[in-house]
């Protein structure tokens, strides 16, 4: 195999860090700001609408704009750190998610906080694929397992912890703070990377035009594509021209981008990279892994709040320890990916995971916080087995000259199938609801005995507490019709986890075209 010679940004990915694991703290430590600052603004939500005056549909701002900033910056990630040196712009982006956040805290309206929050989206991108591609160059192949499994661990459990921490900041200290607190763990980030991190090295592209074509044509293609999926069903997709528009922009800008980029000597993104077999099948279960993390963790907290009627302090607890289960397994998982091939514990995973939505479609109205402690522990169990051997069977195969890219492409593709999970379950909550509670309804308006004897039953009841005939006949009716509402909302619960676990195990096969991380090998700089 013939040597290539190296390049500036490859032999800046050569430079040893005096200690690993200061790095590994480090870029960690930012990671975990950008994880739990996506979600844990959703638990505040109704104290921010109430402050700023703001309705329902334009409080979800606050959380579109996040994901849409994010979104456009993760594919750029890569080319950003070549050009400016991955130690700058991880501090870069640090200190201006760190502003953006105090930002974010002392906004008096809506409008300045939604504008916050797109900075913390901009500079937020940068932290998660960088922080996983950093990792990846900082440690030798033999170590990968234990260095991705410290990062799995914060990637996944940073989710749950979000909501956790936001619903105690919010009952006990007011929204302000969820993202004040933010100040304290910046200033130590930046703090620990100013020392950790090695020095960059030469930045030959840095002097290279920008092709902001490209750049623009992304923003726009990722941009409305995030907010198709953001706002499409409260807009009951396609048919509201807003909807429709963005699905258009969306598809024909990244049509252009792909076109442009692939012709390009320099492509702000290489998608070159997805000529890696690993890398693309490994970047579509991803898109899998994303649609069923973070649409069943979606689903799990609506239910608890709609029909468990928790608060979010509540509900914070609730998903508590299916994290920490995460945190705690991450270390047994690295273990097990070096000493077994990581697309057999993968499939393993994928099955607990499997097998704990299915747990989860056994919910009814009795179903207590109890019921689902097991359930949501199996779900971190198979969540934390599944993770962690995807990313060393997509990226462990890629040379280090393409890591930073393919990490920054991989990233996205979780991202965005949270997103698409998120869009997909939500909508299936909405429609099934609506059917289910159709076809109970029948029976209300039939000569159903066991509805007629239900009835009568409450009617009675109501009549024994004082009221009259009428009036006890009516609040029977009622009271019916909430159960209805209510079994209808369980059951409809019960088809989306249904649903998530089917498209897991649809999509195993791709596990087949996964790569073997090759352990003890340094992969050669040049094809």
């Amino acid at each position: 195999m013939a040597h290539v010679a190296a390049s500036p940004a490859a032999l800046e990915l050569d430079a040893a860090p005096a200690n690993k694991w200061a790095v590994a703290v480090a870029v960690a430590i930012g990671a975990l700001l950008e994880v739990v600052d996506a979600s844990i603004v959703n638990v505040a939500l109704k104290e921010m609408q109430t402050s700023l005056g703001a309705s329902m549909s334009q409080a979800s701002w606050i959380v579109s704009s996040y994901a849409v900033a994010n979104v456009i910056v993760l594919p750029l990630a890569a080319w950003l750190g070549h050009r400016f040196g991955k130690k700058s712009y991880f501090i870069f982006s640090l200190v201006g998610f760190t502003a953006a956040s105090v930002l974010c805290g002392l906004s008096t309206t809506l409008p300045l906080l939604v504008i916050a929050r797109v900075l913390q989206g901009l500079t937020g991108g940068g932290l998660l694929a960088k922080a996983q591609s950093i990792l990846f160059e900082t440690f030798p192949k033999e170590e990968q397992p234990t260095a991705q499994a410290f990062f799995g661990a914060i990637v996944i459990a940073g989710p749950t912890i979000g909501p956790t921490l936001g619903g105690y900041i919010v009952t006990n200290v007011g929204w302000r703070w969820i993202f004040f607190i933010n100040l304290p763990l910046g200033v130590l980030a930046v703090v620990l990377c100013l020392a950790a991190l090695p020095a960059d090295g030469p930045l030959a592209a840095a002097r290279k035009g920008i092709d902001w074509l490209a750049i623009g044509l992304l923003a726009v293609g990722l941009g409305c594509m995030q907010t198709f999926l953001e706002e499409g069903n409260s807009h009951d997709w396609f048919d509201d021209s807003l909807i429709v528009a963005l699905f258009a922009a969306s598809l024909v800008s990244l049509v252009l981008f792909v076109r442009r980029e692939l012709r390009a000597e320099e492509p702000v993104v290489d998608l070159r990279v997805l000529g890696h077999r690993s890398l693309w099948a490994g970047s579509v279960l991803s898109v899998v892994m994303g649609m069923a993390l973070y649409g069943g963790l979606f689903a799990v907290p609506i239910f608890a709040q709609t029909v468990l009627r928790y608060t979010s302090q509540q509900t914070g607890l609730l998903m508590l320890p299916g994290a920490l289960a995460t945190a705690l397994l991450m270390p047994v998982a690295g273990r097990l990916s070096r000493r077994m091939d990581p697309r057999l514990t993968l499939v393993m995973g994928a099955l607990l995971l499997a097998a704990s939505l299915t747990m989860l479609a056994s919910m009814n109205p009795q179903t207590g916080g109890d019921d689902l402690f097991w359930p949501l522990i199996v779900r971190s169990v198979g969540t934390t087995f599944m993770f962690l051997p995807l990313s060393l069977a997509a990226l462990g195969p890629i040379p280090r000259k393409d890591i930073a890219a393919a990490t920054g492409f991989y990233n996205l593709t979780r991202q965005l199938g949270g997103s698409i999970g998120v869009a997909l379950l939500s909508t299936l909550l909405v429609r099934r609801q609506a059917f289910h509670e159709a076809v109970l309804a029948e029976k209300l308006v039939s000569n159903d005995p066991m509805t007629i004897e239900r009835v009568d039953l409450l009617t009675r009841a109501m009549m024994a507490s004082g009221a009259s005939v009428a009036e006890a006949k009516q609040r029977a009716l009622s009271l019916l019709s909430g159960s209805v509402a209510q079994q209808g909302s369980v059951m409809s619960f019960a088809d989306t986890f249904w649903l998530a676990g089917v498209i897991i195990v649809l999509f195993l096969p791709l596990v087949m075209l996964l790569g073997k991380p090759q352990r003890g090998v340094k992969v050669e700089a040049g094809h």
